[in-house]
């Protein structure tokens, strides 16, 4: 099996295994970490795009005559997609420590339970269910 098969079939698999988590869990951190491996699977496939077989890295040298060399924009577009995608990583995170300040809970289903408990409370006509509280 080739280099880039294996590179492929990686990206793929995480990706599978990242989509299944945020479909399939209901724990918000599980969540989180399943749109970890999605992103990982894609900047894989990136990497995979931008791979040969026995290609240089693409510096050339004083006298060093151009052959055949790796792709690098793939490689910046996924560098730039890692800083972004740390960038996410660390709102969700944030979110999340607010929803279970808020709510006691990470089990999504629950917050959603609550959610509309609080709304029917507050009734009709009502700013909202923190309209007044500080944050």
């Amino acid at each position: 099996m080739s280099t880039g098969a294996v590179l492929y079939a990686g990206a793929i698999g995480l990706f599978l295994i990242g989509c299944y988590a945020m479909v399939a869990e209901r724990h918000l951190i599980r969540n989180i970490l399943g749109l970890v491996l999605v992103e990982s699977g894609v900047n894989l496939l990136l990497v995979a795009v931008g791979f040969r077989e026995n290609a240089a890295a693409p510096i050339l040298k004083a006298g060093q005559s151009a052959g055949m060399m790796v792709d690098p924009l793939p490689q910046a577009l996924v560098l730039t997609a890692i800083v972004i995608g740390f960038g996410v990583l660390a709102l969700a995170l944030a979110l999340v420590v607010r929803v279970h300040q808020a709510y006691g809970t990470l089990d999504t289903r629950e917050v959603a339970r609550l959610m509309r408990v609080e709304r029917e409370a507050s009734g009709p006509g009502a700013a909202g269910p923190r309209a007044g509280a500080k944050s």
